[in-house]
């Protein structure tokens, strides 16, 4: 019996990432957003009460922009083709 290569690789699913990376990333990315990201005016120029509310949105919003732009690879292993 002969067996070939594609019985003996693992699948690759072609740089797709998970759900459970996805969620993962662009978690870790908005805790840091929080810590280091920018921070409100004050004074005159400044977004008063309402930036304040919606800086928790904003700051969700930029993490899943940057989660989908790049790969922190912290679901570990090896992309296929890269």
């Amino acid at each position: 019996m002969k067996v070939g290569p594609e019985i003996a690789t693992a699948p690759c699913h072609s740089g797709r990432k998970s759900q459970v990376s996805d969620g993962l990333e662009r978690a870790f990315l908005g805790e840091m957003l929080k810590v280091a990201g920018p921070r409100p005016l004050e004074g005159v120029f400044g977004g008063g009460i309402g930036e304040e509310q919606f800086a928790s949105l904003l700051c969700e919003v930029n993490a899943e922009a940057l989660a989908l732009r790049m790969d922190l690879r912290l679901a570990g292993g090896q992309r296929c083709g890269r």
